[in-house]
């Protein structure tokens, strides 16, 4: 795809994910909370165009499941939480009204592991769901996503992929396995005591990936 056309491609996804009801999710890009800053779907937003800028000749995607109370329903970027965002500095900003900054044990597992491969801007990071699954009247909490929201909050992913153009898809945990299928390689989800399973699939992912990129 050319860089004109990826560039619009890319606006149009973030403005129609921006616009998206997918089922019962709370919609970051969208929507405010009580915890919010007024302006917390712009600042989220902004972060995502940032961090997909920035890994505009990424080769790999990863997929996961769904945005986290504690991660990307606040930073607006999957598996990331407002500590990574502090690290990374400007033009990074925080969305919430906390004093101190939301931390995400699965993103911590995550970016630690690819900060240590020296893969940060390699790999996209992307939810099957991108928006916030959470139990009935309880926003600060999470819960897997129903069949519909799946099949809704896919089709952002599958742009994503046609823009990207990865030679590596990763299906991070059973949900974005069971939605991708055999196109993507399987690995662990670092959530519920998949640390290590995580860290070992993603280092023979990655190290698979390179060594064919320079062949």
């Amino acid at each position: 795809m050319a860089d004109r056309n990826k560039a619009a491609a890319l606006d149009a996804l973030l403005r129609d994910l921006s616009q998206a009801t997918i089922g019962a999710t709370f919609n970051e890009f969208r929507e405010v909370g009580s915890d919010d800053l007024p302006d917390g779907p712009a600042i989220r937003l902004a972060n995502l165009r940032h961090y997909l800028d920035e890994r505009a000749a990424a080769d790999v995607v990863a997929i996961g499941e769904a945005a986290g109370y504690q991660g990307m329903r606040w930073s607006g970027i999957a598996f990331t939480s407002e500590y990574d965002l502090g690290r990374w500095g400007d033009p990074f900003r925080r969305s919430s009204r906390r004093p101190r900054p939301w931390k995400e044990p699965s993103g911590t597992i995550v970016h630690g592991i690819l900060e240590e491969l020296g893969a940060e801007r390699r790999v996209i990071l992307w939810n099957t769901v991108p928006t916030h699954p959470h139990v009935p009247n309880n926003p600060l909490s999470n819960r897997r996503p129903t069949r519909a929201e799946m099949v809704a909050g896919a089709g952002y992913a599958e742009r994503l992929i046609d823009i990207a153009q990865p030679r590596l898809l990763i299906a991070v945990g059973r949900v974005a396995a069971e939605v991708l299928g055999d196109r993507a390689q399987y690995v662990r989800h670092p959530a519920q005591a998949g640390a290590t399973a995580f860290r070992l699939g993603m280092r023979q992912a990655l190290s698979i990936s390179g060594r064919s990129a320079n062949q």
